[in-house]
């Protein structure tokens, strides 16, 4: 037997249902850094910093997108 049930939620709503917590404010915070960020010119060191909280391996992650960015900048042959 199979049973399928839909439900029809907004993103919001699915959040509130499920207890997750709404990180609106934050997400809004660290976007407005972001573009202030890029408008103010990207140092070296800040996109260092960036990658780092992306990684989620620490040291083995930043090496898998350091070799990411470096293979996309070689030409194709």
């Amino acid at each position: 037997m199979k049973v399928t049930i839909d439900i029809d939620l907004t993103p919001e709503e699915a959040r509130r249902a499920m207890g997750l917590p709404d990180l609106t404010p934050l997400h809004d915070r660290y976007v407005a850094r972001l573009g202030d960020m890029i408008e103010g010119g990207v140092k070296p060191e800040m996109l260092e910093g960036m990658l780092k909280s992306w990684a989620p391996m620490g040291e083995a992650g930043m090496t898998f997108w350091r070799r990411l960015f470096e293979a996309g900048g070689k030409p194709t042959q």
